[in-house]
């Protein structure tokens, strides 16, 4: 199936995909995870994109910070920052998750490498005003350096009463391949557009 009709791109692009379980593919075999998967789906599209997986299952948003240094190496021409669902699992704050994003997203900046941001909806677990404030750190970072952004990780798999759970994993918390399918369907597009846009001139 063929979502967009584009161009190959001309120069080899490497993006880091900085993230947490949810990138790093917790619970699957390797081929079944979320950068292998979208690795074949950008090589369907035609596209010279090498994914690098930076994540880090159990990491919370001051972990992605802490391995900027690391993941944002001289080859890397865009990285896709994907963090906080640690953090909104551990209840913290949202204000020191939106601070600790800003500072991965300055980082990226500071070394000339694009970024872009992938979110995800917090429940009520915590109440309305915290539901609130995680839910728009995302919009509100990605309005703020006009950066590309997927609002909802979960979106693929999301119904009218809450995520699929025949798409997750036996914890309820993961995707499972089939999960992970829908996901990278619904997502490729955007991080096509984007590894088009770090295209040189």
């Amino acid at each position: 199936m063929c979502f967009l009709a584009t161009p190959v791109l001309a120069e080899p692009i490497t993006i880091a995909a900085l993230g947490d379980s949810l990138t790093a593919g917790y619970g699957l075999p390797t081929a079944e995870g979320f950068v292998p998967q979208m690795q074949a789906w950008l090589d369907e599209q035609g596209a010279d994109v090498t994914l690098i997986n930076a994540g880090v299952s159990g990491d919370t948003t001051a972990g992605g910070l802490s391995r900027l240094d690391w993941t944002l190496t001289p080859d890397v021409d865009g990285v896709i920052v994907a963090l906080g669902g640690n953090d909104f699992l551990r209840g913290l704050d949202p204000a020191t998750s939106e601070a600790n994003l800003d500072a991965i997203l300055d980082g990226a900046a500071a070394r000339d490498v694009p970024a872009m941001l992938v979110g995800l909806r917090a429940g009520a677990n915590y109440g309305p005003e915290y539901q609130s404030a995680f839910n728009g750190m995302f919009e509100d970072l990605a309005e703020a350096r006009n950066i590309p952004l997927v609002s909802d990780w979960f979106a693929a798999i999301q119904g009218a009463s809450g995520i699929n759970t025949d798409a997750l994993q036996s914890d309820g918390i993961h995707p499972n391949a089939q999960g992970v399918s829908l996901i990278v369907e619904e997502m490729g597009p955007a991080i096509l557009e984007f590894a088009e846009s770090l295209a040189p001139d």
